[in-house]
C-alpha cells in the first residue's frame, strides 16, 4: 500500500493506491466463506425416523375410498372397532362422540356388511357386534399397506383409479401410487440387506 500526499493542494490528499488483483472463485479462495463447514452439517443432520407407518395414509386411504366406497371416519371408526374385538352399542356411541354428527352412521356400517352381529339381544343382555370378515380383510389390508407389506394394485381390474376413464383426482393418486410402490419396494430390499 502506497500513500501519496499532494502538496500543491493546500488540504492533504490521500490516496490510497492497492494493487488490483483478478477476483478468485468461490473454491479458489484461501479463505473459506462463512457458510457450509463440516461441523455446521452435523447439527442438521438427520437421524431416519424409526416410526413412518403413517407416511402415505393419504394414498392408502384415497385407496380404500375408491375401492370400498369407505370414507374418512368410516375408516377411523374401524381402526378403533378394529382393536375392540367385541363391543356395544354404547361403546361405538361413547367413541362416535368424537366424530362429525352422523346419525346413520352406525346403520350405515351394519348394512354395508362393515360391522355384524354377534349376539343378538337376549332379555337384559344387550347385543353385542364385532367388525365382519369384510372389515377385517379391509384393515388387514390397510394395516399391511402403511407398514409396507404389500403393494396397491396398479391393474385397471383390481383397482379403479387406474381405469383409463377415470378422473383428474385419480390420475394424480395413480403417480403417487406408483411412487409409494417403488419406495416400499426399495424399503424391503434394504431391509433384506
Amino acid at each position: 500500500m502506497v500513500i501519496l500526499f499532494d502538496a500543491k493542494i493546500e488540504k492533504n490528499i490521500i490516496f490510497v493506491i492497492m494493487k488490483k488483483r483478478k477476483m478468485r472463485r468461490k473454491y479458489e479462495r484461501e479463505i473459506k466463506s462463512k457458510g457450509y463447514t463440516e461441523r455446521n452439517r452435523t447439527n442438521y443432520d438427520r437421524k431416519q425416523p424409526t416410526y413412518d407407518y403413517l407416511k402415505y395414509f393419504r394414498i392408502v386411504r384415497y385407496w380404500a375410498k375408491r375401492t370400498h366406497g369407505v370414507g374418512l371416519a368410516d375408516i377411523e371408526m374401524l381402526f378403533f372397532l378394529y382393536s375392540e374385538k367385541l363391543f356395544k352399542r354404547t361403546d361405538f356411541n361413547e367413541y362416535e362422540e368424537i366424530f362429525s354428527w352422523d346419525v346413520n352412521r352406525f346403520q350405515a356400517l351394519l348394512s354395508d356388511g362393515w360391522i355384524s352381529v354377534w349376539r343378538k339381544p337376549k332379555g337384559s343382555e344387550a347385543s353385542l357386534y364385532e367388525v365382519s370378515y369384510k372389515g377385517k380383510r379391509l384393515m388387514v389390508s390397510i394395516y399391511k399397506k402403511l407398514s409396507g407389506e404389500e403393494k396397491i394394485s396398479e391393474t385397471a381390474q383390481k383397482n379403479p383409479i387406474f381405469k383409463k376413464d377415470s378422473p383428474y383426482t385419480d390420475k394424480v393418486y395413480r403417480r403417487a401410487i406408483k411412487e409409494m410402490n417403488i419406495s416400499t419396494t426399495q424399503q424391503q430390499h434394504h431391509a433384506q440387506e
